[in-house]
């Protein structure tokens, strides 16, 4: 790294401290004859070896003042003091596992990166602490997220002297409050009514906000030959009262399409914008889906990819169970529009091609990345849940042999095959109804695990609602003046959902969220302190407990429960229930003892 101190002539004076390999590395040593030529002074060796010394360059004075102004010397001054190891192999080495595979992959990455290093447990406890915030710093909705090492670092040094030591003077006076900016914060609370505005749990838009009936819709089906799509949507076609709309729905099969067809289902839309097209062609990959959302784009339509229903194995959204039941159907296909049928000297081998296609993504990973792109997802039922285990093998090199044992091993178990499936009927009306629900509107998207960044608001611990009306219950049976209050409210159906807010990312920044990762999904015990109410608002005066020894605080200046609000007032409102209290515009009743609930920490 690189240190400019500037002084009154302007001279510039540099020091480099180079990480130094071994003496036969003839790289390092080509490096270094060049850099004694470029500055005015010394250059040195240190050496952990207690009884080496260090190697010294003569002086080179003739080196000027324009030397030392190439920008070239500039390029190291970024890290400042920033540990080579942390920025290089924990933080930005781990990036692409920490997006595409998780925390939990980018714990045991950085675990293993420190235990190669030989690092002490000690530092391992330190240095993990860290990294957990660090994910969860990036994981609040920096859209560079390499690019914000820098300004998290810098904050966490701040903090304390044993962060300085680990990380260095880290940073460029960067505040991280500065990025708060870059995502809007949304509502704090508004738990109350489905109503309102809830911040909803799931990111992904419902298809109420993105299907609508002046738009198409694109059906298409990632899926494998033998999922049963060209038969679902010959089913769907002649399916009594349609998709449930008005909208035209036609099909076009992949098979009897000459050339190329995703081609040809965007000159259709142009042709019908406000069709629902079923693509009856499998789409198996991300460089087609790519191509689905292009032509939503440009035709204003949307699409629902349908997939079959399976587990998945650890690297395929598909387990090995449904790839033998797609065989075993494509196997007893005669005259295939495709020509994949028994007829078809390498029917197995296909199939198998068309199942690595999947390889990368578990079930999770795949469901995830449709919904994040397409909004929604529809699943045909194809296995039964209490089917029985089915026996694995192996496959001969041979691919001629190998295709004549896989049929007689079907065929042998044509019974187990047959019994494992759903019946078809029963898929189709699952998946008419999906798709009903869909293009009424009426869907909701599931949630997913993986979250898109820019989603998380704020951190709060989630309690049960049945707890809270229960306690408000007894208090009513204690107190009239309670019991008066809430006779009328019927907290029994609007109090859908109930939290302590901990810190919001407008109102106390992007840190102070990050900073409650460690304890994410931990249980948190709540304790219920006091009930205030006015005309217009109520809520419940909490404190948080300790979790591990490590006291809960919530960065909120009054930690409450929002209960209630009157028409019109915005549950943050609650806030003030104190003041009002102070003023003598609100009722303040003491929960004596104190009564803990028991809830989760949670992003929002």
């Amino acid at each position: 790294m690189q240190i400019d101190l500037y002084c009154q002539n302007f001279y510039k004076h540099v020091l480099q401290i180079l990480p130094l390999p071994k003496y036969s590395d003839s790289a390092f040593r080509r490096y270094q004859k060049e850099m004694r030529s470029d500055y005015e002074g010394r250059t040195g060796e240190l050496s952990k070896e207690t009884n080496a010394l260090p190697e010294t360059g003569g002086t080179n004075g003739e080196s000027g003042k324009d030397d030392l102004a190439d920008e070239d010397a500039n390029l190291m001054i970024k890290l400042k003091f920033l540990t080579y190891k942390i920025r290089t192999f924990l933080i930005r080495n781990g990036l692409p596992i920490l997006f595409k595979q998780g925390e939990a992959a980018y714990r045991t990455y950085y675990l293993r990166q420190m235990q190669k290093w030989n690092t002490s447990p000690a530092k391992q406890r330190a240095l993990s602490k860290m990294l957990d915030e660090w994910y969860f710093w990036i994981f609040l909705g920096i859209p560079l997220a390499l690019s914000e090492a820098e300004p998290f670092l810098e904050q966490y040094a701040k903090r304390s002297a044993q962060n300085q030591a680990l990380v260095g003077a880290a940073g460029s006076s960067v505040r991280a409050e500065d990025f708060m900016a870059i995502v809007d914060g949304g509502d704090e609370e508004g738990d109350l009514e489905p109503g309102r505005d809830v911040i909803p749990s799931s990111p992904i838009p419902t298809v109420k906000e993105t299907i609508r009936k002046d738009e198409g819709l694109i059906v298409f089906f990632p899926g494998i030959p033998g999922c049963a799509k060209s038969a679902l949507c010959k089913e769907i076609l002649n399916a009594p009262g349609g998709l449930g709309d008005d909208r035209p729905v036609r099909s076009l099969m992949g098979d009897l399409i000459k050339g190329k067809y995703w081609g040809k289902v965007a000159e259709e839309r142009r042709k019908k914008p406000y069709s629902i097209m079923l693509a009856d062609k499998n789409a198996p990959n991300e460089e087609v889906w790519s191509q689905i959302e292009d032509m939503c784009r440009s035709t204003k339509a949307s699409a629902v990819p349908v997939v079959p229903d399976s587990e998945g194995t650890e690297s395929n959204p598909f387990s090995l169970d449904a790839l033998a039941v797609f065989i075993f159907r494509v196997l007893h296909r005669d005259n295939h529009p495709g020509n994949l049928d028994k007829n078809s000297p390498n029917a197995g081998y296909v199939l198998l091609m068309f199942y690595h296609l999947y390889d990368g993504k578990n079930r999770r990973e795949f469901e995830s990345e449709l919904i994040e792109r397409f909004g929604s997802l529809v699943k045909i039922p194809l296995l039964e849940s209490n089917r029985m285990e089915s026996t694995k093998g192996t496959y001969a090199q041979e691919w001629t042999k190998w295709e004549q044992q896989l049929r007689d091993t079907l065929f042998g178990n044509s019974e187990y095959l047959n019994s494992i499936q759903v019946p078809f009927e029963f898929a189709v009306g699952k998946v008419l109804e999906q798709l009903r629900a869909i293009a009424k509107g009426d869907y909701g998207a599931p949630s997913t695990e993986k979250r898109r960044f820019g989603a998380i608001v704020f951190a709060a611990v989630s309690l049960p609602v049945s707890e809270i009306l229960s306690l408000l219950e007894d208090l009513g049976q204690k107190d009239p003046k309670v019991e008066g209050f809430l006779k009328d409210k019927n907290l029994n159906s609007s109090l859908t959902k109930a939290h302590v807010t901990l810190a919001h990312k407008r109102s106390h920044g992007v840190a102070a969220v990050a900073s409650y990762g460690p304890h994410l999904h931990q249980n948190v015990p709540i304790h219920m302190n006091a009930l205030l109410f006015s005309d217009k608002l109520a809520a419940l005066e909490v404190s948080p407990g300790v979790v591990d020894g490590e006291k809960i605080n919530s960065k909120n200046e009054w930690p409450h429960v929002t209960l209630w609000t009157a028409e019109g007032i915005a549950a943050k409102e609650a806030n003030m229930l104190p003041r009002l209290f102070a003023e003598g515009k609100a009722t303040r009743v003491e929960i004596n003892p104190p009564v803990n609930i028991t809830g989760v920490l949670e992003f929002f």
